[in-house]
């Protein structure tokens, strides 16, 4: 039995790819951490608009880079450990896939066979205002065992700026799985 912990993650085409980013960068700092990333065709577009990173510089940071559309990948069988899947943004058109186990792209199979081998998965929703099928969507994954966190910043950490905000919501994330970053100021009080 490996020690080393397998965690996919997968960067949808929701506004908020630096989510997806900030925890490939942090989880590629961390010994005994095998990082499998999953890239969909619109989250490479949403990097060049959003970030500086290119889609090349983000798959260097990951130990195994899978193709949205390789549906035969190791992440697609239940018979392939790994310890959960971060979807890092969470778009509704994933969401809703993830509901209705509609296994088109890898990330909507591989966030199936996490669901169904009981292994943690976080799904960080990136849409505002709600309607009552997104709340419906929320409501199926999370009885299906997903937890959905949308990335809400926390105040009390007085961020000084956008990437305070992101590592606070990415280190929670990465919470969810015992996984500690080092970059979640946690409460006190």
């Amino acid at each position: 039995m490996s020690c080393v912990r397998r965690i996919v993650v997968a960067i949808t085409g929701a506004s908020g790819a630096i989510y997806g980013v900030r925890a490939v960068e942090l989880l590629h700092g961390i010994p005994g951490i095998e990082t499998h990333l999953v890239l969909t065709k619109t989250a490479r577009r949403m990097l060049e608009l959003e970030t500086d990173r290119s889609p090349a510089d983000l798959r260097s940071l990951a130990d195994v880079v899978h193709s949205d559309g390789e549906i035969g990948a190791s992440v697609s069988s239940g018979s392939f450990r790994f310890d959960g899947m971060l979807v890092a943004p969470c778009s509704v058109k994933a969401l809703s896939g993830i509901a209705n186990s509609f296994d088109a792209s890898l990330v909507i199979r591989a966030a199936d066979v996490a669901l169904k081998e009981r292994r943690r998965l976080v799904l960080l929703l990136r849409e505002t205002p709600l309607h009552a099928g997104h709340i419906r969507l929320i409501a199926e994954v999370t009885a299906a065992g997903a937890i959905v966190m949308p990335p809400v910043p926390a105040f009390y950490t007085r961020p000084a700026g956008v990437a305070d905000i992101v590592d606070h919501s990415v280190g929670r994330a990465l919470d969810l799985f015992d996984i500690d970053a080092g970059v979640v100021q946690r409460w006190t009080q």
